[in-house]
C-alpha cells in the first residue's frame, strides 16, 4: 500500500489509541495536547515515509515517534511533573524522570474502554458523548462527525469543546465506572459503536459504498467490551451479532466497479459463512434476560436476511420485527425498511400507501424506494422518483446506482 493510501488508514486504526493513552497518563487537562502529538506525528510520518519510504514496521514507527514526542512535550512543558507526580522541588531537567509511555496491546485496550466509559459520563449530553467517541477512539475527522449527526462542523467543535470543559471541571477520572454506574452509560458507549458500524456500512462522507475499516474498528472495539466481564451483557452481544451478520455480506454488497448490488441481486455463495455463524452464536449469548434491545431487534432482522429464500414466512417475521423496532426507537431509515418488508409480505400497493405517508421528502433513499416500487405498476411514477433521487444523492456511487436502476 502506498504511504498516501497507507497513513490515512493508520490514523484511522491508530490515532484513537495513541490519544487515548496519552490522556489516561496525563488526564483530560490535557487532551489537546494528545491530540496535537498524535497529529504530529502523522505529519511526521507524511514527510518522512514519502521522502525514505515506508518503513518495515509502520505502527512500531509511529509508536516509537509518539512516544519522543509525547516525552519531549510534556518534559519542556513540567506537565508531568505538576499534574501526574508528587511536586518535585528540584526544577531543573535532571529532576523529571524517565517517563513510561505504554502502547502495548494490553494498555491500548485497558485505556480505550476506561476512555469509552469516561466520556460517557451522565453530565456530558449523549451528542457530544457519541461525539468525542467519534473523534478521540476512532479519528473521525469534524467533517465526518458534522454528516453523522447531519449538522455542521461549527455545531461539531461548539459540542466538542463544551464537552471537554465539562470533562474538566467535573474532574472525571479516565477509569472504570461502577457496576452499578456501566450500566447508566452504556447505552451512550453502544450507539456510538453502533454509529461506528453504519458510518462504514452506509457511508455517506466518502465515494465509497463501505468502508470496511469503520466497521472493523467498531466491531474490534464492541468484542473488547464483551472481554470485560461486567459489559458481557445481552445488549453488548446483540450489537456485535449485528455487526458479524452485516459484515458477512461484504463482498456480495459491491461489484467490481464498487458499485452497490441490491440485496436480491447478490451472489450467497459470496457471503461469508463463518461470520454468519459467530453472528448466530452471538444473538443466541444475547437471548439471556427479559429485556429486548432494539439491537437485538436488528440482529434477528440481519439473520433472517442470511437466509435467502424469498418466503412469504420470511417477509412476515422481519416486518413485525421492523414493528417491534419502531415501537422501541423510531427512525426515518427503520421506516423505509419496514415498508420494503411489507411490499415483499403484503405487496407492493399497501406498501406505497405506507410510503407515500412518510413524506421524506429530503431522503433519496425514500424516492429510491418509491421508484422501485412503482417500477411495475406505472413507469412514468418511477422514473420520476429516481430522478427525484438522483437529485438528492451524495455520492458519486449512490448516483451511479441511481442511474442504474433509471
Amino acid at each position: 500500500m502506498h504511504e498516501q493510501e497507507l497513513i490515512p488508514h493508520l490514523f484511522r486504526t491508530e490515532s484513537g489509541k495513541i490519544t487515548t493513552v496519552l490522556c489516561k497518563l496525563f488526564g483530560f487537562d490535557n487532551i489537546e495536547a494528545a491530540e496535537d502529538i498524535t497529529s504530529e506525528t502523522f505529519m511526521a510520518a507524511l514527510e518522512s515515509w514519502g521522502y525514505k519510504g515506508v518503513p518495515e514496521n509502520p505502527v512500531a514507527w509511529l509508536y516509537f515517534v509518539a512516544k519522543n514526542k509525547a516525552k519531549n512535550y510534556f518534559v519542556r512543558n513540567r506537565i508531568f511533573t505538576e499534574n501526574v507526580l508528587p511536586q518535585i522541588k528540584d526544577d531543573t531537567a535532571a529532576a523529571i524522570p524517565e517517563i513510561e509511555i505504554d502502547l502495548s496491546d494490553t494498555n491500548i485496550t485497558d485505556s480505550q474502554l476506561k476512555m469509552l466509559f469516561a466520556i460517557c459520563h451522565p453530565t456530558i449530553q449523549a451528542e457530544a458523548q457519541i461525539g468525542l467517541a467519534l473523534r478521540i477512539l476512532c479519528g473521525f475527522g469534524i467533517d465526518e462527525i458534522a454528516n453523522a449527526f447531519l449538522t455542521n462542523k461549527e455545531t461539531i467543535n461548539k459540542r466538542l469543546f463544551r464537552a471537554k470543559e465539562k470533562l474538566r471541571t467535573e474532574k472525571v477520572q479516565i477509569a472504570f465506572p461502577s457496576e452499578t454506574e456501566i450500566t447508566e452509560r452504556l447505552d451512550n458507549v453502544l450507539r456510538t459503536l453502533y454509529l461506528l458500524f453504519n458510518e462504514g456500512y452506509y457511508s455517506e462522507s466518502h465515494d465509497c459504498l463501505i468502508r470496511e475499516d469503520l466497521c472493523l474498528e467498531a466491531m474490534r472495539l464492541t468484542h473488547m467490551l464483551l472481554d470485560y466481564g461486567p459489559a458481557n451483557l445481552p445488549e453488548v452481544n446483540a450489537l456485535f451479532a449485528l455487526m458479524c451478520l452485516h459484515a458477512s455480506r461484504f463482498e456480495a454488497r459491491k461489484n467490481e466497479k464498487g458499485e452497490m448490488v441490491l440485496y436480491g441481486d447478490q451472489d450467497e455463495n459470496l457471503w461469508n459463512k463463518e461470520l454468519i455463524a459467530r453472528g448466530a452464536f452471538f444473538l443466541k449469548q444475547s437471548s439471556r434476560g427479559n429485556q429486548i434491545s432494539k439491537y437485538h431487534i436488528e440482529a434477528n432482522i440481519a439473520f433472517w436476511n442470511t437466509i435467502k429464500e424469498d418466503t412469504k414466512e420470511k417477509w412476515e417475521n422481519i416486518l413485525q420485527l421492523y414493528n417491534m423496532l419502531l415501537k422501541i426507537e423510531y427512525s426515518p431509515i427503520a421506516a423505509l425498511n419496514r415498508t420494503f418488508a411489507l411490499s415483499k409480505a403484503n405487496g407492493k400497493m399497501e406498501a406505497i400507501v405506507e410510503a407515500e405517508k412518510l413524506q421524506l421528502n429530503n431522503n433519496h433513499y425514500y424516492f429510491t424506494l418509491l421508484g422501485e416500487l412503482f417500477k411495475d405498476i406505472n413507469p412514468m411514477k418511477s422514473k420520476e422518483n429516481f430522478e427525484k433521487a438522483l437529485e438528492l444523492a451524495k455520492t458519486e456511487t449512490e448516483k451511479r446506482v441511481i442511474r442504474g436502476r433509471l
